[in-house]
């Protein structure tokens, strides 16, 4: 829980290309959704950002130039540290600017300005299936494996009922529990099924993104540490259930 504070391109100062040239790869920006917002810590750098406008619109010196002021909510300190001074090669303000006017920022930097999570496109159309054609899995009582590789706190919140949770982390890591219970969880429904056939295991998480990083482990443990499966990603994980097949389930 913290907040930043500073005025870029202030008396001299660094602008804030002058510190950050390059935007970061946009699959590790965390948006406001996902990484979360504490509204009363917002409202604290709120109400500082407010004073620092007061003060450089009435002509006072702001206090933050050169400086970014951290707050941590946490401990309940703020601590101030200083900016490295602008860049001469700095490419908007720098001695020979070559961006003068507004860029596309969208294509810059990767994504779009919205909250809205980036969805991932790892697999193919044959290695994912709608919620549409899962809910006709489930109601043919067809035997498969579900398994939600969201984390422990998150499936807390609002899970499948036939669902199992391993998180991705775990699968990534190859946590000797986990790949016992998938194990175990496998060989239940292949018991269960009449012919010979790979047992179909389906992922799924809340959006589809993790989802798919599992389907591509899965693929790869298939016939080694684990049985022959068959994996599919459902696309658009848990909110694409809410949205078009149960609306009772929690959104979240």
């Amino acid at each position: 829980m913290e907040g930043q504070l500073t005025v870029y391109n202030y008396n001299g100062g660094p602008c804030y290309r002058c510190l950050y040239p390059v935007p970061p790869p946009p699959e590790t920006v965390t948006n406001c959704s996902d990484g979360g917002v504490l509204g009363v810590v917002v409202g604290v750098m709120g109400c500082l950002q407010a004073l620092e406008v007061l003060k450089i619109a009435s002509g006072q010196k702001s206090s933050f130039g050169q400086q970014l002021l951290m707050f941590d909510a946490q401990d309940g300190r703020f601590r101030s540290i200083k900016l490295r001074a602008k860049q001469a090669g700095c490419v908007v303000c720098g001695e020979t600017p070559t961006v003068t006017k507004l860029q596309d920022y969208e294509s810059f930097c990767g994504s779009a300005a919205t909250d809205k999570c980036r969805r991932l496109n790892l697999l193919s159309a044959e290695q994912r299936v709608s919620v549409q054609e899962y809910k006709s899995i489930v109601d043919c009582s067809t035997p498969h494996l579900l398994l939600d590789v969201r984390p422990e706190v998150e499936v807390d919140i609002c899970h499948l009922p036939v669902s199992i949770n391993i998180p991705l982390a775990s699968l990534e890591d190859q946590k000797t529990e986990h790949i016992h219970l998938l194990k175990e969880k496998i060989r239940e429904i292949k018991s269960q099924m009449c012919s010979k056939l790979e047992v179909p295991v389906y992922v799924i998480c809340k959006l589809g993104n993790d989802s798919q990083k599992a389907v591509q482990l899965l693929e790869k443990m298939s016939g080694i540490e684990l049985e022959h499966i068959t994996v599919k990603d459902i696309t658009g994980g848990l909110m694409a259930w809410a949205n078009k097949i149960d609306q009772s389930f929690p959104k979240y």
